[in-house]
């Protein structure tokens, strides 16, 4: 049997590729690290986390993201159930040890006899006789493949710049203002309601902070790049504040839920730390992805309380995301219309996030295994949340603004009740898991 060609080995290229194997079919995983490097990996392994080691929330039963979760696992996602095996306590949010994920889905992929792995750029289009290619070259598509994919497609590829939180070590923090505490005390995988390290600000010193945060060199863009969009879910802290004093108190910085020991009161703002490895000995700043110049950082940063003395073990960053206008050029299962033989996956279709890459991975690879062995795949229901994700980014979102989408219940259709809130989400989520069992079986029975 002729293999499938995955090319990038990131989070939806190694999920794509356990997909095939699993399925009996033989894929042969292409990635340029080491060979050529990116802006943002650090190593060559397979699913190598560059930005947050967070998968976001793990409730399935009010939140779109953590449903997607309970999905994949009934699918037998790699991603997932690498992610399961090296938890850091995250409140209600499934974080990872980035390092041990990341060793944990290189090991699988190399033991997989069914795929091989090479190393090196695919420099512009596959050659013809791949018959069968899933693209998953994530954000930072090399600049020959991405400029042949907008050549062969006629139109311009959209782009967003998307940013990087520092990395702090946790025996630089100053326990004597910081402090231990999920939101509500909310216990999550791993967890045990006090997961975060907590920076409280008054509110001159949060007004101090502002202004440093506006006053603090930045990196100066190219000229082509001045006019690229930020993905409104990963904004620069200092974009942010510039939006108003309010926006960081009433988002990454809200101080809901939180009671500082020190004083009994809520504080007026709150920076947050999530633990970053298994040791514990590394934390994310929450929210704070950042274009700041490297010494302004470290300058800026220590003006919370908490981190006077912060030594960083990795300062922000900010890379460019290259993404398809996919309503407009993938046809329903994810295949280039002006040339079906490449199917795409992960961040380039336009989808956002750790967990939904790896989800459009998971069924692109499911699609190219039936197809190599002679049968359809029907897709899941777009009442199932990876369902709900296919639908819009190949024709759901209008073409015209399409802009990168995390998933939410706002894509799955309604359901014919009149009730909201937390009840309408645990419905959507109870419909969902129904339905994607009943999807599992006929699946199944004909394979």
């Amino acid at each position: 049997m002729k293999p499938v060609h995955v090319i990038g080995g990131g989070l939806a290229g190694s999920e794509a590729a356990w997909q095939l194997a699993r399925a009996g079919v033989p894929a042969v995983l292409h990635e340029m690290r080491p060979i050529r490097a990116t802006d943002a990996h650090k190593t060559d392994r397979f699913a190598e986390l560059v930005c947050s080691n967070s998968f976001r929330s793990d409730d399935a039963e009010y939140n779109a993201v953590g449903l997607l979760h309970a999905e994949m696992r009934r699918m037998g996602s790699l991603i997932l159930s690498s992610a399961d095996g090296h938890t850091v306590p995250a409140g209600g949010a499934l974080a990872v040890d980035r390092d041990g994920f990341s060793e944990a889905v290189h090991a699988a992929i190399e033991a997989e006899p069914l795929i091989t792995i090479e190393r090196g750029e695919i420099a512009g289009l596959p050659p013809e006789d791949w018959d069968s290619v899933i693209v998953a070259t994530g954000p930072l598509t090399s600049p020959a493949l991405a400029e042949a994919i907008r050549a062969l497609s006629g139109e311009d590829a959209l782009a967003f710049f998307d940013a990087i939180a520092p990395i702090v070590h946790k025996d630089s923090v100053d326990f004597s203002k910081a402090w231990f505490q999920s939101r509500y005390d909310k216990v999550g995988p791993s967890g045990d309601g006090s997961d975060y390290i907590n920076c409280p600000f008054s509110k001159d010193e949060y007004l101090a902070f502002l202004d440093a945060l506006a006053k603090a060199e930045k990196t100066e863009f190219k000229e082509w790049e001045a006019n690229t969009p930020y993905f409104e879910g990963c904004l620069p802290i200092e974009v942010m504040a510039s939006r108003g004093v309010d926006t960081l108190r009433y988002g990454p910085m809200k101080p809901v839920g939180l009671r500082d020991p020190n004083t009994g009161r809520r504080p007026w703002a709150v920076m947050q730390l999530r633990q970053d490895n298994a040791l514990g000995t590394l934390y994310n700043m929450v929210g704070f992805q950042t274009k700041l110049k490297h010494g302004e950082q470290v300058r800026v940063f220590r003006m919370i309380p908490g981190l006077e003395n912060a030594e960083f073990a990795r300062l922000g960053g900010l890379h460019r995301n290259t993404f398809l206008n996919s309503p407009r050029l993938l046809d329903g299962t994810l295949r280039l219309k002006a040339m079906p033989r490449l199917r795409f996956a992960g961040q380039i279709t336009g989808c956002e996030g750790y967990v939904e890459s790896a989800a459009v991975g998971l069924i692109t690879g499911r699609i190219a295994a039936a197809e190599r062995q002679g049968r359809s795949l029907v897709l899941p229901p777009p009442t199932t949340a990876i369902g709900a994700l296919i639908a819009h980014i190949t024709g759901g979102a209008d073409a015209a603004t399409f802009q990168p989408m995390n998933v939410n219940f706002g894509l799955f259709p309604p359901i014919t009740t009149s009730v909201r809130g937390r009840e309408r989400k645990r419905l959507l989520s109870q419909r969902a898991l129904a339905d994607l069992d009943t999807w599992l079986g006929a699946t199944k029975a004909a394979a």
